[in-house]
């Protein structure tokens, strides 16, 4: 099994959990911090939903220039928030099926705002890193941020201690 059909299994097993939790955010909490210094709950949630992104970035792009990308609006509901989700999962599995030479995963990816680069790491390691793990790190976040305002947390990886 080649490294991009084991991610492309991994994302979608990955996000039936992540559409779970997205699907519980209070739209009527987005502005709620559990700490002056976090995220909110609705910037944390878009962005769990934007995440994807990040995979098809790495793959259709040598780099990332943030100061070109557009803010989109936060959703109004949470189906608003899901469809936003499944949108970018579409396009990142679509892009995971991409017929591609065997060194382009070796390929350097950089991520940048201007002329500061943040970072230069191989193509691969930005679906893993940035794309995967990153989207997974998030979620869990928003998972306690859900257990702080008292919604029912869905199982994740097994039942959670509202499934049992």
């Amino acid at each position: 099994m080649s490294l991009l059909t084991s991610m492309h299994a991994e994302l979608q097993h990955e996000a039936i959990s992540t559409r779970k939790v997205l699907e519980r955010v209070p739209m009527d909490k987005l502005s709620w911090k559990p700490h002056d210094k976090s995220m909110s709950l609705g910037s944390l949630a878009k962005h769990v939903a934007e995440l994807p992104m990040l995979i098809s970035f790495g793959m259709k792009r040598n780099e990332w220039e943030i100061s070109t990308h557009p803010s989109s609006p936060m959703p109004s509901t949470s189906a608003e928030l899901v469809a936003m989700f499944d949108e970018q999962l579409h396009s990142a599995l679509e892009c995971l099926k991409m017929n591609v030479e065997p060194d382009f995963l070796s390929q350097p990816w950089s991520m940048r705002n201007k002329e500061m680069i943040f970072f230069t790491i191989p193509r691969f390691a930005v679906l893993r890193n940035m794309g995967m793990n990153h989207l997974i790190h998030h979620r869990a976040q928003l998972s306690v941020y859900l257990r702080m305002l008292d919604v029912p947390v869905p199982g994740i990886y097994g039942p959670s201690a509202d499934e049992r």
